[in-house]
């Protein structure tokens, strides 16, 4: 376990970036042959514009991360937090970072943005997407990192999370997001006992269904437990649900002006 935390104490800035496109480019191909809804539309042109908010988030990522990176430095040389002061083996802090980052850094800001009016204006970009699938999870508000990586500080600090810890809960995040909205067919019987613990991929679709009281379920993003915690948690066949927003026209999804614009249009409807 020394040598696995010394690799993400130590990984590079590509091999990070390897692991979101790798696992992006991985559930991508894979949709191609198990598809769980077969959309009528240019799918290269629908990940275009996905992708064109990844670039704003890796911007952000760089620019938020290093000040995430240098607070992971300052808690572990003054000893601060719960994993410094908790004598526990290693594998046992990487479940315990990883489980409380999930909500730090996923369940609490998502939450909020569900429930604040100025925080769900930006979040809206997120859901407006009408043929969610792996390029979904990239397609956020640059405005929205910046509620993210504030609640994501936080947890950094409570628990004192070394800088691997951080690298590490970063990417299995970045995974968890693309096997969440991959548009992949998981049989039921499968799907059922992942989300019992963990969040997958029928479950987290149930969240993009165009009208609450779906919308506001399934916040985490790595522990379906959270959500059950909390009584968020929702379950349906994703044969009965509809991506979008009904506040919105499904036809602007692409609109990347539009979207960009979104959380500043008092036009928009919204009940929150």
């Amino acid at each position: 376990m020394e040598s696995f935390m010394h690799f993400w104490e130590n990984i590079e800035s590509w091999q990070r970036m390897a692991i979101l496109l790798g696992g992006m480019a991985f559930f991508w191909i894979l949709e191609g042959y198990y598809p769980l809804f077969r959309f009528s539309f240019r799918r290269y042109k629908h990940a275009g514009v996905n992708l064109l908010f990844l670039f704003t988030t890796v911007v952000l990522n760089i620019l938020l991360g290093s000040i995430t990176i240098a607070i992971c430095s300052w808690v572990s040389k003054h000893q601060i937090g719960l994993l410094n002061w908790l004598s526990l083996p290693i594998w046992a802090n990487i479940l315990v970072a990883l489980f409380f980052m999930d909500f730090f850094g996923q369940y609490l800001p998502h939450f909020a943005m569900h429930k604040v009016k100025f925080m769900w204006k930006f979040h809206m970009i997120h859901h407006s997407d009408t043929k969610v699938d792996v390029t979904t999870g990239t397609r956020h508000h640059p405005g929205e990192w910046i509620f993210r990586e504030a609640t994501t500080i936080i947890g950094t600090l409570i628990l004192g999370l070394p800088i691997g810890m951080y690298f590490l809960y970063r990417s299995v995040s970045a995974v968890f997001t693309h096997f969440n909205h991959a548009n992949i067919r998981v049989p039921l019987w499968l799907d059922k006992p992942i989300s019992w613990v963990l969040v997958s991929p029928n479950m987290h679709k149930v969240h993009h269904h165009y009208k609450r009281p779906y919308t506001d379920t399934n916040y985490a993003n790595i522990f379906s437990l959270w959500d059950r915690i909390f009584g968020t948690f929702a379950y349906e066949d994703p044969k009965n649900l509809q991506y979008g927003l009904d506040v919105l026209d499904g036809k602007t999804d692409e609109n990347l002006k539009y979207q960009l614009r979104l959380p500043f249009d008092n036009t928009i409807k919204t009940d929150y």
